[in-house]
């Protein structure tokens, strides 16, 4: 993207689309854990609409820059959940 002669816009994302249910149980289920039993669902932070399907459009980014999406959903996940642990195992504010 930045060795482009011209700056654009691209979206690099999956191309897949995952429900949030889907992504706690692959995050939680990486670390031993039901996460229904660690969810808490606040109601007053529902939107008002929902929107019921979120999906980037890589194809821009697969056309110009021939870039293609290498990380499956779940190692991906790991990936965030391994990020996080060791943020906050070496984080002073320990929760």
């Amino acid at each position: 993207m930045l060795q482009q002669d011209e700056p654009e816009d691209f979206v690099i994302a999956s191309g897949q689309s995952h429900s949030v249910k889907e992504f706690l149980d692959t995050a939680f289920s990486y670390l031993d854990l039901d996460y229904r039993k660690h969810l808490v669902v606040d109601q007053n932070l529902y939107r008002p609409s929902e929107v019921n399907i979120l999906q980037g459009d890589v194809s821009k980014a697969q056309q110009k820059l021939k870039w293609y999406p290498e990380s499956a959903f779940e190692g991906l996940v790991q990936e965030m959940v391994d990020g996080d642990m060791d943020w906050y195992t070496k984080s002073p504010f320990q929760c």
